[in-house]
């Protein structure tokens, strides 16, 4: 059965990347879009105002198994980007940038909160993780050019602070 994951992070595009490499031998489909504002029909000059409050996000759509489940995926999340920064990730600032979690359960927001303790204790300490962790709400696709975009555009633009710190 096929599960769905949502996560915000910085820039979707290295979100992308991270997910897409970490998990290349899993079968996996990822999308980037946005979620968690107000606007019903986003694109992305809109949502880069900030007058939206839509977050740039990944969703992820897998078949749970020993190596790719939620908790494995949430992790990942925190590994992969900084989660003590308010609405920012390196040089990207606003509210389109901010760390979230988007549960689509009860169980995945148990699993996000419980994870997330268990980071803040064992990588962050002295620092918070001000990571959102709230329902999904409507998912809206970015534009086409923004799927895969640093997979079509190897020399894009990649946010530096999109990197494994454990």
């Amino acid at each position: 059965m096929t599960e769905t994951a949502t996560f915000a992070a910085g820039c979707f595009w290295g979100v992308e990347k991270a997910f897409q490499k970490f998990y290349k031998d899993e079968n996996i489909k990822t999308s980037v879009g946005y979620i968690g504002g107000t606007d019903g029909n986003p694109d992305y000059r809109k949502v880069c105002s900030g007058e939206t409050k839509h977050a740039e996000a990944l969703q992820i759509h897998y078949t749970p198994n020993d190596k790719i489940n939620y908790p494995n995926l949430v992790e990942f999340f925190y590994r992969m980007h900084d989660p003590t920064t308010l609405n920012s990730q390196g040089p990207d600032v606003g509210t389109q940038y901010r760390s979230a979690i988007f549960f689509h359960s009860p169980e995945q927001e148990q699993i996000a909160k419980r994870v997330t303790a268990e980071v803040q204790e064992k990588h962050y300490k002295g620092q918070t993780i001000v990571t959102e962790i709230v329902p999904a709400g409507e998912w809206f696709d970015a534009e086409e050019y923004h799927q895969k975009y640093l997979e079509k555009n190897p020399v894009g633009y990649e946010c530096p602070s999109h990197f494994l710190r454990w």
